[in-house]
């Protein structure tokens, strides 16, 4: 099953417009309507969002008659739909990039517990309470849009409301239906401290060769490589050596894009033992080498 792992190639699988940005998105399903794939093949993407149905028929999701206005995906769920191109209202979509501009997100997976359930799960907000969270979502929008170099820090004040929305009706559901997601949690928490490990040591100029190994983590984590690396493939589909190499490739990407060091200088830094092989290393994974990729992204 296929795995999209940024938000462009998300858009690009769905037939929707490419983002503004690579970290976060704001769309209008009414402005979807035009383009998108209204029978959607399931996917997994790395990435979470919410959305807030305000109108439109109750279509097929996940295998799911949604007739709820608010509903959320988290990581590595299975994705699919057929749907009726007459939504009206928003979703918003962000990656764990986006998750690192907030330090009080540092226990995002824990605070808020939606994000570690495997399926779909959508609830219904109250008339005054779904007029809030729509104002949300327009203020967002509104920012997302806008020419403001500040505009990020205000999206993520927004979002942290919305969200507290969302975890205000998912624990009132929990207690009244017993919703029971015990099962997943504990290897979803695996998996984030695995993936903050890997983001915040992949560039950390003290560490050493050893962060580009399973075996590294899986010490660190006091856990087997072997469970490590079964834990990561139950949850996300992919190897820990895949989740170690796509954020060697999203680090690499961010220096090239955010600094001025030489492609040499990178590869050091990403525990390279030689430039060359860095080099090759990205042209493989984006068909570009370092300097075209830097020509082609600058800011």
């Amino acid at each position: 099953m296929k795995t999209i792992t940024t938000i462009q190639d998300y858009c690009k699988e769905i037939n929707i417009p490419s983002p503004k940005h690579p970290f976060f998105d704001i769309r209008k399903f009414e402005d979807n309507a035009k383009t998108v794939n209204l029978k959607q093949p399931p996917f997994r993407h790395e990435f979470y969002a919410v959305a807030l149905k305000n109108s439109g028929d109750n279509t097929e999701v996940n295998g799911k008659f949604l007739d709820s206005n608010l509903f959320f995906n988290s990581p590595y769920q299975i994705i699919t739909w057929d749907i009726k191109p007459d939504w009206q209202g928003w979703y918003i979509i962000f990656d764990r990039e986006f998750l690192g501009l907030n330090p009080s997100w540092q226990n995002f997976i824990i605070d808020f517990p939606f994000f570690r359930l495997d399926t779909v799960s959508p609830m219904n907000l109250p008339k005054e309470d779904a007029e809030l969270a729509n104002n949300f979502f327009q203020q967002i929008f509104d920012e997302y849009h806008s020419g403001n170099k500040d505009k990020f820090l205000f999206i993520q004040s927004f979002t942290q409301l919305l969200l507290l929305i969302t975890k205000r009706y998912f624990d009132k559901s929990t207690v009244n239906n017993d919703t029971n997601q015990d099962n997943r949690t504990a290897d979803i928490l695996l998996v984030s401290r695995f993936q903050s490990l890997v983001e915040t040591l992949m560039t950390n100029e003290e560490a050493d060769t050893e962060i580009r190994y399973p075996s590294f983590y899986a010490d660190k984590l006091m856990v087997h490589p072997n469970h490590l690396n079964a834990v990561v493939k139950r949850i996300t589909g992919k190897t820990a050596t895949n989740i170690i190499q796509n954020q060697l490739l999203v680090s690499a990407k961010s220096l090239l894009r955010q600094t001025n060091l030489s492609a040499k200088e990178i590869a050091f830094r990403l525990r390279f033992t030689e430039p060359t092989h860095f080099n090759s290393f990205f042209k493989k994974a984006t068909t570009f080498t370092p300097q075209q990729y830097r020509e082609k992204h600058i800011l």
